[in-house]
């Protein structure tokens, strides 16, 4: 397989999981917050939208699609 066709088939899987959920959240660790001597931990909320994933399956099927031409 090129790399052309990996990337191909990952944008579309990854296209086709954000849409089944209708978007993704995803946590990452924060800053901690320093009071009173006290060290709080946060987390950070992140959301993917469906247009994006929409993006990622249409550029995944077009790549599949799409052969280069021959000079």
């Amino acid at each position: 397989m090129s790399t052309k066709t990996i990337v191909a088939v990952i944008l579309t899987a990854l296209g086709v999981v954000v849409l089944a959920y209708s978007g993704i959240t995803f946590k990452t660790p924060g800053k901690p917050v320093e009071f009173l001597g006290v060290s709080i931990k946060t987390t950070d909320s992140h959301f993917i939208p469906p247009v994006v994933g929409a993006l990622a399956l249409v550029s995944g099927i077009v790549l599949l699609v799409v052969s280069p031409k021959r000079a």
